[in-house]
């Protein structure tokens, strides 16, 4: 009983796996057969082996402590209470509320939720007079508030600041000694939705996060006691995805200790929207499934998923039951909550995990150097980066080599959809005077939607 398992078998090494796999190859190429890759640049090999690695990666992914997050937009005070108190019945672990208004009645938007979990608030505005009574209130009622501002989101999805860059930032600095709940965020899915690959995603992170460091006076305390909430939306490229939210950790830890900062890392993951469709709406949720696992193993805090039909219908109870009970399959009955640092020791996982750090560094690196992100969105320089991405994946789509089943792969060609939109699904002209091009999200399979539309 004391013998090792599989003792009697002898050790192979990496390079007699490699001479093996040329022979069955017959004379066939092994770099050309076996080796593809990515639209990242990196290399992706048949096979890992443990003796080409002198250092594992090692990233601390707490996967066990993963809360089931439900997001909420804040129209009725009171129905928005209502709904929250429902969905903490149902199953749901924390609330995001999305805030319109800055004369929203907190008393009442938290009237007898529970004190023992954590509750994000997003504001649409910025309001330093909001975000301390946010503070007060929080401390006044032992509330477990994050308060998500975040001027330069604003700025790349709106093409505007709230007020300006000046004032936008003298807000946060006002705050940062004022206030003891967390208050700094950062919209890192916003890159992802618009089709920017994942080196692109956690460098335009990195230096998002730069520039608050930058510009937020570092000689004030609460900042550093701060956590800073990322909030990043996950694709379906499932071993990728892990390795980006490990990668994001490194990066961010990288980061702070050169402004000797002491801020945690917070990850609040959804699902992408862009591989998503209107048609054949049930495979959806196959696809949020195995982003919401990507998110979980890769080590996010809070987990939000996406409804089946969120494109097409508003809110509803079944649509929201159903995303929900993913997420607590995956916890209660798949045991995702079991087990920390999930990834640590899987040798394809480390290296993708090192690669896209490496070239996500060497990217930030050569966007400081030309003066920083805020320069660089108002150059112009990272949309237009974003745009070429984003345009070889829709390539990729259009030619059936990027596949979404159900749209540009076995169709249902009897499916009708135009009588059960109730929302837009495309992306909405608005035309208007913005500072600088914003950036535009948008889903691979529009356009051949909107022909099957035309067509019913």
């Amino acid at each position: 009983m004391n013998k090792k398992l599989f003792g009697e078998f002898g050790k192979i090494s990496s390079k007699q796996w490699k001479q093996q796999i040329q022979f069955d190859l017959k004379g066939a190429d092994y770099n050309e057969t076996l080796i593809w890759e990515t639209p990242e640049g990196i290399k992706v090999k048949p096979f890992y082996h443990n003796d080409e690695f002198e250092n594992t990666v090692s990233v601390n992914t707490e996967a066990s402590s993963f809360k089931i997050l439900q997001k909420i937009y804040v129209f009725d005070v009171e129905k928005s209470n209502k709904r929250a108190k429902e969905t903490l019945n149902r199953g749901a672990e924390s609330i995001y509320f999305i805030v319109e208004k800055e004369d929203t009645d907190l008393s009442v938007l938290f009237s007898q939720l529970p004190k023992d979990i954590v509750y994000y608030l997003k504001p649409l505005f910025l309001s330093e007079d909001f975000s301390l009574k946010v503070n007060v209130f929080a401390k006044t009622n032992d509330l477990q508030v994050k308060l998500l501002l975040d001027p330069i989101g604003q700025l790349a999805k709106d093409g505007n600041w709230f007020t300006n860059l000046d004032t936008d930032f003298s807000v946060l600095n006002n705050l940062n000694p004022k206030v003891e709940i967390p208050f700094l965020s950062i919209d890192s899915g916003l890159y992802q939705n618009a089709g920017a690959n994942i080196v692109q995603q956690l460098a335009y992170t990195l230096a998002h996060s730069n520039e608050y460091f930058n510009r937020i006076n570092p000689v004030l305390p609460s900042l550093s006691r701060n956590l800073i909430t990322i909030e990043v939306s996950v694709g379906a490229n499932y071993f990728f995805e892990i390795a980006k939210l490990r990668a994001l950790r490194m990066l961010i830890d990288a980061l702070k200790k050169e402004y000797n900062h002491e801020i945690d890392l917070h990850i609040v993951a959804q699902p992408t929207k862009r591989n998503k469709t209107l048609y054949d709406y049930n495979v959806n949720m196959l696809r949020t499934t195995t982003e919401c696992m990507s998110a979980i193993l890769g080590g996010a805090d809070s987990v939000s998923n996406l409804a089946y039909d969120v494109l097409y219908h508003k809110e509803n109870e079944f649509g929201d039951r159903i995303s929900r009970n993913q997420l607590l399959v995956l916890k209660h009955e798949s045991y995702f909550d079991k087990v920390d640092n999930p990834a640590d020791g899987a040798y394809y996982i480390e290296t993708l995990t090192e690669q896209l750090a490496e070239k996500a560094l060497e990217l930030f690196k050569d966007i400081e150097a030309n003066g920083g992100l805020i320069t660089q969105l108002i150059e112009g320089t990272i949309q237009r980066k974003i745009a070429e991405s984003a345009e070889k994946e829709q390539k990729l789509f259009d030619e059936g080599k990027e596949i979404l089943l159900g749209t540009n792969k076995y169709p249902n060609k009897q499916d009708q959809m135009k009588h059960d939109l109730e929302l837009f699904p495309f992306v909405k002209q608005n035309p208007r005077k913005t500072l600088i091009t914003p950036i535009i999200e948008k889903r691979l399979a529009e356009k051949l939607e909107q022909d099957r539309l035309a067509k019913e």
